[in-house]
């Protein structure tokens, strides 16, 4: 099985509306496009003149206010254009954004030899999100013919910079061996990493190799507690985690309700 699985404002509707001359360039802190604790409109109106006087990170915020609507209303095609220009220039995060755009079909032509070309310039740059991005489509086949092993390739550059979804993706490849040899131990070891960020994927495929003692010593309530968690998202490791339970203690299922909720515990007041 698959893992289970950077406002626009009318300056003369401003000046009628409040009673005050219209904003020049002059009235811009192109810096407030890089802040987070600014209103979305006061962001936008600073990235769109910072990007405008050719600004590569700003062209990518803007870019990415026009994808999301955020101090603006959505326009998927100024997206694009932003991006665009911004990914052109080099930067990393606006390539793989125009990626998902091309992957998506949002604002340009859906076309998945694009978003594979523009998917691998920001994952050789090293950008996590993009080398996982990658190996998926390396994995499905689609941009390119499917590859395994690229997949994997892929899966692991991001895997080792701590991306928890290619950890558990990386991880998936060695429990099913796909595209390397077949391996529980490694297969625990990038899940229980993907598992410990809250990946639920991981921590439902942890959970049966605990289960199923893959990897691991055979432990029902470890496996429950992992499976108790990844249930917090989806029903098919609730389902699991009742299966599992019919062979349990009720002592057994106690143990591991506690331990799920000091994880919980553990995991929120470090966030």
């Amino acid at each position: 099985m698959r893992p289970i699985g950077g406002l626009l404002i009318c300056l003369a509707l401003l000046w009628v509306c409040v009673g005050v001359r219209p904003i020049t360039a002059e009235d811009v802190d192109t810096a407030d496009c890089f802040k987070t604790d600014v209103a979305p409109t006061t962001q936008f109106v600073a990235c769109r003149a910072a990007a405008e006087a050719g600004n590569v990170s700003a062209q990518s915020n803007l870019g990415y206010m026009y994808h999301e609507g955020q101090g603006v209303p959505q326009d998927y095609t100024e997206a694009a254009k932003w991006y665009r220009q911004a990914a052109e220039a080099g930067d990393a995060t606006a390539q793989n954004n125009l990626s998902i755009m091309y992957h998506e079909g949002q604002g340009v032509p859906q076309d998945y030899s694009e978003a594979v070309k523009w998917c691998r310039l920001a994952a050789e740059q090293g950008l996590p999100i993009a080398q996982n991005k990658l190996g998926h489509m390396y994995d499905v086949g689609q941009g390119v013919p499917e590859d395994d092993a690229e997949a994997v390739k892929w899966y692991r550059r991001a895997a080792e910079q701590g991306y928890a979804d290619a950890q558990a993706n990386l991880g998936y490849t060695y429990n099913v061996g796909q595209g390397v040899a077949q391996d529980y131990t490694e297969a625990v070891k990038w899940y229980r990493r993907a598992a410990e960020q809250g990946n639920p994927v991981a921590q439902a495929n942890l959970g049966r190799l605990y289960e199923n003692g893959q990897g691991v010593q055979q432990d029902y309530t470890l496996a429950h507690m992992w499976l108790n968690l990844a249930g917090t998202n989806f029903e098919e490791a609730r389902e699991l985690r009742d299966t599992v339970a019919k062979q349990m203690t009720p002592a057994q299922i106690a143990e591991a309700q506690r331990l799920a909720r000091e994880w919980a515990a553990r995991r929120q007041g470090a966030e």
